[in-house]
């Protein structure tokens, strides 16, 4: 997939030059409740806890700086056509369901009613109907963002069938990985960053009076609702994969619609599907479970892509509205992470036990015919 020359990073942002976006970065807020608890301790600047905090924090400003400078180099480049507004320089809208919006936080969003289901840092549409999602990050590896970015351009497809979807990441010099990303994906690299300035802005008693914050408007740049949209309902599609999934009359699971690539893109999107349920007992053996549970608890089998895009079975067991584990077998030890309760994973399982009858159950014959055909599908799709 190519990237049109017209897209290279300019001079100004490779450089991080500040002196165009006025006091913009001291105009936004900032998450540093944590962090100032621990200067105020006094803990050492090299305690892991501090690193970690201030990392966290120079990320946002790291974040908020590229967007300014994103917004001034669209302004002078014609073949973005539309910019997204997003933080104090969009006017002022709630985070609507199954639209492009802009949260409470001021980020650019698609949500259902309960739940964000992606976050972008910024966004932009080409002359040549490209829609182009940003990632700015100073993390500097970058192997995990692989499954973000299949994610977010999964959902983009889906409700943008229109745009050809492509990522610009922007990294800082030194990051490692970047040849792993894929083909949409165009890199830029900066100097290093650092929000020392922005830090002791924030500390300081006495602050110095700021300038008015500089807004940018005009052609072209748009509101996030404003982009056209395909209907699209997350827990309806969910539902309607898992019943679709569970339809044939001879296989447990229709391999077929399984891997048809339409069907894939959404399992980029999710990254599982929920397939059945096994019963407390047959559970108990195939993980091990010790605890006491009530006659009637399910674990919800799932089929979940991995990075490498090989596609495994997983089992999730609910013991309360928002007590969730993840169960995962691989190589024959079993792994199990406890999933945030205000996570979507949490409301997902929630919704789709309820929709599962009895026909839904799951012996533990059908899990190994299951993990079988899961195999010989990736074999033959790496052998391809």
């Amino acid at each position: 997939m190519s990237h049109s020359p017209k897209l290279e990073i300019s001079k100004s942002i490779r450089n991080l030059d500040s002196s165009d976006i006025a006091d913009n970065l001291f105009h936004y807020d900032y998450n540093t409740k944590h962090l100032l608890s621990l200067i105020s301790k006094g803990i050492e600047l090299d305690d892991p806890s501090y690193l970690s905090s201030f990392r966290s924090f120079e990320g946002e400003v790291f974040e908020n700086f590229l967007y300014e400078k994103l917004l001034r180099y669209a302004q002078k480049n014609d073949y973005i056509e539309k910019f997204i507004l997003k933080g104090f320089h969009q006017n002022k809208h709630k985070a609507f369901a199954n639209t492009l919006s802009i949260s409470e936080k001021e980020q650019i969003v698609y949500r259902t009613k309960s739940r964000e289901i992606s976050e972008f840092d910024a966004m932009f549409v080409t002359k040549e109907n490209e829609l182009y999602f940003v990632e700015m990050t100073l993390v500097k590896s970058v192997l995990k963002l692989r499954r973000r970015l299949r994610k977010k351009k999964a959902l983009l497809e889906i409700i943008f069938p229109n745009y050809e979807i492509k990522s610009l990441i922007i990294l800082n010099d030194g990051a490692t990985g970047s040849k792993q990303f894929p083909s949409f994906c165009k890199v830029w690299f900066t100097k290093e960053f650092s929000a020392t300035d922005v830090l002791e802005f924030i500390t300081s008693k006495n602050r110095r009076k700021l300038l008015p914050k500089e807004k940018i408007n005009g052609k072209g740049m748009i509101e996030a609702h404003e982009l056209k949209l395909h209907p699209f309902r997350y827990y309806n599609t969910m539902s309607w994969i898992t019943k679709t999934l569970h339809a044939h009359k001879k296989h447990i699971v229709d391999m077929n619609f399984l891997m048809n690539p339409k069907i894939q893109r959404y399992h980029d999107l999710y990254n599982k599907f929920y397939i059945g349920y096994l019963n407390i007992t047959d559970a108990k053996k195939l993980l091990q479970l010790n605890d006491e549970y009530k006659e009637d608890q399910r674990v919800i089998v799932a089929i979940e892509k991995k990075h490498s895009e090989e596609i495994i079975l997983t089992y999730y067991l609910q013991t309360a509205r928002k007590r969730l584990h993840l169960y995962t077998i691989e190589d024959g030890k079993i792994s199990k992470e406890k999933k945030d309760p205000y996570g979507i994973t949490v409301t997902e399982v929630f919704h789709i036990n309820k929709q599962m009858d009895n026909s839904y159950e799951m012996t533990l014959s059908n899990i190994g015919v299951v993990k079988k055909l899961l195999k010989e599908r990736f074999k033959s799709t790496r052998e391809l």
